[in-house]
């Protein structure tokens, strides 16, 4: 007897995960987890007026729907991740600082008290050009700094392309008290937020990830 065809109701096949952003570490905290991406460029260019009427946290929001939605009008499949990471301090919005002196504006800001990391979060199906989107807070607390301190992490690398200026994975961690939330928003990417992005577009971040990592 001829066997019947085959349905095709097997398992769909899961779209590829393009990162819109050039940051390594949202791509080492994916990579870590073992989730395969493409990095892709977005062309979006951030402007204030698309913003200047909103919360901080609709603005991180926002920012990462423009990267990821601007990215996925030219691409035909995939899903779209787009990020955004601003630091707030007394209702002041730190971005990244533009030169020592404005780094050490913003170390001397943030110490001996607390501030918020905010990280908006968006998926964009370039299929149809649905997204979502989330933004995750994490209070963090810093010890009062030493002017050596600042001086020593004003000099380094670290500082400049991190908005507040500070990485939290690196000699800044030497500044942390403690911190309420999700210590990868810090980073830059908070994977639980993501993972819940996926679920609302019908996907499962586990099936990405193929086997467990051993050390």
């Amino acid at each position: 007897m001829t066997p019947a065809p085959s349905s095709g109701s097997g398992p769909r096949p899961l779209p590829r995960l393009l990162l819109a952003s050039q940051s390594p570490r949202r791509k080492a905290i994916l990579g870590d987890l073992g989730v395969p991406i493409e990095v892709i460029r977005s062309p979006y260019q951030e402007r204030a007026e698309d913003v200047d009427h909103l919360t901080p946290v609709e603005q991180a929001g926002k920012l990462a729907s423009l990267k990821a939605f601007h990215a996925a009008r030219s691409l035909h499949d995939g899903l779209v991740i787009g990020a955004d990471t601003i630091v707030v301090v007394d209702n002041t919005i730190l971005g990244k600082p533009r030169d020592p002196d404005d780094a050490r504006r913003m170390l001397e800001l943030l110490s001996g008290r607390g501030h918020q990391v905010i990280t908006g979060v968006a998926l964009v199906d370039p299929v149809g050009l649905r997204t979502v989107s989330r933004s995750e807070i994490t209070n963090v607390f810093f010890k009062k700094l030493s002017e050596r301190e600042i001086r020593r992490y004003v000099d380094s690398p670290e500082p400049y392309d991190k908005a507040g200026a500070y990485a939290i994975q690196g000699m800044a961690s030497l500044f942390v008290e403690r911190i309420e939330g999700c210590y990868f928003n810090v980073v830059g990417f908070p994977v639980m937020a993501f993972s819940l992005l996926v679920k609302e577009l019908g996907h499962d971040l586990l099936d990405w990830i193929k086997e467990p990592r051993h050390a």
